[in-house]
């Protein structure tokens, strides 16, 4: 059995990729990319499936967008054949935003305006098909936030709105303020980092039936490089379930645990590399058994249910 390569956020026909390939990393390899270099990126994506690009202002220390948009601006295919996420709201310390004298939240609308208008330049795009409120602000007004939203959205800029981190109280209110749904909450959640199973994250996406968004979806480095008594474990339950299916590959087994769920997760893809996006969009023909699926989360939590 496999995956459907595509999953719908909302009832207008917005879908993605089944799994998203994250740019966040697009500076990390020291040399900035070119612009064809990104451009190659993009079509090795497609290949793969993968049409769905997850970006946020700040990345990079806000450079990806703009290295990401060079490539797109410069790229062969159609931008109606991928889909462009982006997220505002955090505002760093950087020679970039000489105005932010600290770290902090802004979630007015005046905010939103500008940096969906900043994101779409430095994309080269006339429009987003997902904006995501990055974090969860304290001294977020929902109404004047949700009439940023709706301003954006209203305008063309902005196809679909939705939040990452956010508890489910939280875009509770937030969706109580908006004429249309919030499609998606991006959560940290891995073989790693089981929290949101039982914190309610997962109930509330699956009562209001949106897909949540998946960062992080392998953990970190220590699921593969870690010495704790959990990386071990992880990694010898993940090892054992792909022998039992013959698969090699525990990045695939990971994300396929992820697949398994009924929120309809969408994990994230944090490399850059072809073989190992390759290897890990192999969990699409993976469908594991819930006691292989209980295994691994015994192994994760290091007990058995209840």
């Amino acid at each position: 059995m496999s995956y459907e390569k595509r999953i719908a956020l909302n009832s207008d026909g917005l879908t993605l990729s089944r799994l998203v390939l994250g740019a966040w990393r697009l500076l990390d390899q020291g040399a900035k990319p070119t612009a064809s270099e990104v451009a190659r990126l993009i079509d090795e994506a497609i290949d793969l499936g993968l049409t769905s690009f997850d970006h946020a202002d700040i990345y990079g220390n806000y450079g990806v967008e703009a290295a990401f948009g060079a490539g797109l601006a410069g790229w062969s295919g159609k931008r109606s054949s991928i889909e462009l996420i982006t997220k505002c709201d955090i505002m760093l310390t950087s020679a970039e935003r000489p105005d932010n004298r600290v770290k902090h939240y802004d979630t007015s609308a005046a905010h939103i305006k500008a940096s969906v208008d900043r994101s779409l330049k430095n994309l080269h795009t006339d429009y987003l098909d997902v904006l995501l409120l990055h974090r969860p602000d304290p001294l977020m007004d929902a109404d004047e936030t949700a009439e940023g939203l709706q301003s954006v959205v209203k305008a063309g800029k902005v196809r679909a709105i939705g939040v990452s981190n956010f508890t489910p109280s939280q875009i509770d209110l937030l969706a109580s303020r908006l004429p249309f749904p919030v499609v998606t909450n991006q959560i940290e959640l891995s073989v790693m980092h089981s929290a949101p199973l039982t914190d309610g994250s997962l109930d509330h996406a699956q009562r209001l039936r949106y897909a949540p968004m998946i960062w992080s979806p392998l953990g970190g480095g220590s699921l593969f490089t870690g010495t704790g008594e959990q990386d071990q474990r992880v990694r010898n339950a993940l090892q054992t379930v792909g022998d039992e299916i013959g698969v090699a590959d525990i990045s695939a087994i990971a994300i396929a645990w992820l697949l398994r769920h009924p929120a309809r997760l969408i994990p994230v893809l944090g490399s850059l590399k072809r073989d190992r996006l390759a290897r890990m969009v192999s969990a699409l023909d993976i469908k594991l058994e819930r006691q292989q699926w209980f295994a691994i989360l015994k192994a994760s939590t290091g007990q058995e249910v209840a």
